[in-house]
């Protein structure tokens, strides 16, 4: 008998089935029986189909496509999948809220994530990023602390708007990511419309080991479409799968979206001369200093086929680094890059990497045994050194090497002028008219529900950035403008003490 072929109900294990509607029972005045495997497997697999949810990203979608290459850049990186024009390389792309749990609503004012995972002939490698170029802080050791601020109060299990502007008006480094989140910006017209970020400062390198620090770039092929806080709101309400559901429709209608991607090129002594830190997170690098140069195009061409097995067991590192492809002294990214992957085998188990999903194209070949799940033990030892033809390294792949010096120390990173200047130049230069009324209005109903006092601190922190930003926000939220003048004339320890709650 040809078991494939019959479309025969079966246990997990291959079993037929012969009743799935009624449970094991006594005849009369029915009680189930603990033996009935059957029921106990269902409901027990039941109980288990949902994997912890990711603490951040938890609300997405994800698409395959390819990824062609458009421009040569051997002469800066020796990657496999970027090694001549027209290479093409298969790729999974998710975009996702980072805030909120997997049921909310993917219209909230929140930054969306855009990571990409290139199944490359040398591993998988991936850029993990938002759709914003920086971020609200530059110090991983605050992470917890920033998305606990923006979760929900553990009390009630309610928005915390007093928690949200108390962290970032104590933390004035992320001012400048804070403008960018209540601008329209903060809103995307679904995921198709937005552009995407690496966000950190990466290195890349020839096959001479001449190295190059590097800024990624995703543009959008559609276009940039912004809600306003009131279309995002109706649409949280009518459909809160807006933009899911319009990823997916526009590929079911063969309108496949796609982006350009783009890198900024530096030299180790352009970034040493340069005016801003390139590893510093809550910084841009300006395309007119370093102008964006080609790669290549992403198109997604196909929606999963399953969600569960493809996007939400979907893991991402920036860690997951090739050859040619290396992390830079960026303090966010040497962080990210170890606990990204220590998340998904919290969440997915510890041999996520064997899913298919996350698999690379080429066999792994290592010397790791054993753990949940594990399905790819080779006859092979696993130790190593051995003398039995196990895998060995490969000298010629190893990264060139990057300076260093100095003692190690927990070294504070103080707020100083120069970081309110970029912030400054994006409310000033690069906002319309328009655009500006949008961000304060958008500033003004979001942070009029936190208390006074914390209204104060972060009306004065935007005083520092823009007087105009300041008065107006001030005059919206019914403060003393000289009191916020007074404020932003302090030392960020100053304004914390004469803000805090007696």
């Amino acid at each position: 008998m040809n078991h494939e072929s019959n479309n025969i109900l079966s246990t997990s294990l291959g079993a037929y089935i012969a009743d799935d509607n009624n449970s094991m029972t006594t005849r009369d005045n029915p009680a189930t029986v603990l033996n009935d495997v059957e029921l106990m497997e269902k409901q027990a697999h039941f109980n288990r189909e949902r994997i912890p949810e990711r603490v951040v990203h938890a609300k997405g979608a994800g698409a395959h496509g390819v990824f062609t290459v458009t421009n040569d850049l051997t002469k800066y990186c020796c990657a496999d999948f970027l090694s001549c024009v027209g290479k093409r390389t298969e790729v999974f792309a998710r975009f996702s809220t980072v805030g909120g749990e997997k049921g909310s609503a993917d219209t909230a004012r929140d930054p969306r994530g855009f990571a990409v995972k290139f199944y490359t002939e040398e591993g998988n490698y991936d850029i993990v990023g938002n759709n914003t170029p920086i971020f609200f802080i530059r110090d991983a050791i605050k992470f917890p602390d920033f998305i606990h601020s923006q979760k929900k109060n553990p009390m009630n299990n309610l928005t915390d708007y007093d928690a949200f502007w108390d962290f970032l008006s104590l933390t004035p480094e992320s001012v400048f990511q804070v403008l960018r989140l209540m601008s329209d910006y903060g809103t995307p017209d679904g995921f198709r419309f937005m552009d995407g970020f690496g966000t950190n400062t990466f290195v890349w390198y020839n096959k001479k080991k001449d190295y190059y620090f590097v800024k990624y770039t995703w543009k959008s092929n559609q276009g940039i479409k912004n809600l306003t806080r009131a279309q995002a709101e109706m649409l949280a309400g009518k459909n809160p799968d807006y933009a899911v559901e319009d990823l997916y429709s526009a590929i079911a209608r063969k309108e496949f979206p796609s982006w350009t991607l783009f890198v900024q090129i530096m030299t180790k002594q352009e970034a040493e001369k340069y005016k801003y830190d390139i590893f510093d997170v809550t910084k841009v690098v300006y395309e007119k200093d370093f102008p964006l140069i080609e790669v290549g195009v992403m198109e997604l061409n196909r929606a999963p086929k399953s969600f569960f097995t493809e996007v939400e067991q979907a893991a991402f590192c920036p860690g997951n680094i090739v050859n040619g492809i290396d992390l830079s002294p960026d303090k966010m990214l040497n962080a990210r890059a170890v606990l990204y992957s220590d998340a998904q085998r919290y969440r997915i188990g510890t041999n996520f990497a064997q899913l298919p999903i996350n698999s690379p194209k080429n066999k792994p070949h290592n010397y790791q045994r054993a753990g949940a799940m594990q399905t790819s033990l080779d006859n092979e030892p696993n130790y190593f050194p051995n003398s039995y033809n196990g895998p060995q390294p490969m000298p010629s792949v190893m990264k060139p090497m990057l300076e260093t010096m100095g003692p190690i120390a927990r070294y504070g990173q103080p707020v100083r002028e120069i970081d309110y200047e970029q912030p400054r130049y994006y409310y000033e230069k690069e906002l319309t008219k328009s655009e500006k009324e949008n961000l304060i209005s958008n500033i003004i109903d979001h942070l009029s529900r936190a208390v006074k006092r914390i209204q104060y601190r972060q009306a004065a922190v935007f005083n520092k950035v823009s007087k105009d930003l300041g008065e107006k926000v001030s005059m919206g939220l019914d403060l003393d403008y000289s009191k916020v003048e007074a404020l932003s004339l302090m030392s960020d320890e100053e304004r914390a003490k004469a803000t805090q709650r007696n």
